[in-house]
């Protein structure tokens, strides 16, 4: 798969990664980019470990669609607990 194909399935990953978890998240289309592409290649990498699959070799398959949104909500659940923490209210 080539770099073009992995950066629209990383942007279409990630906006349904924030459509199944709703929620108040920083950032806009370029940090949804960034978590989708590192979702899709998490999501690779743990379906080539755990089951000796190679799900991002076809930008049509099933497999690699399901790898990349499983991979990205897996990243933005961690965004939002790092980001969280941040985003407290601080009281002098």
């Amino acid at each position: 798969m080539g770099i073009i194909a992995l950066l629209i399935l990383g942007l279409l990953a990630g906006a349904i990664a924030k459509a199944v978890l709703p929620g108040d998240d920083p950032g806009g289309i370029i940090v949804t980019m960034i978590i989708g592409v590192a979702g899709a290649l998490l999501g690779g990498f743990l379906a080539g470990a755990l089951f000796n699959a190679k799900p991002m070799d076809e930008f049509f398959d099933l497999s690699t669609w399901l790898t990349a949104i499983v991979g990205s909500i897996i990243l933005l659940l961690i965004y939002r607990m790092v980001a969280g923490r941040g985003s407290g209210r601080r009281t002098a």
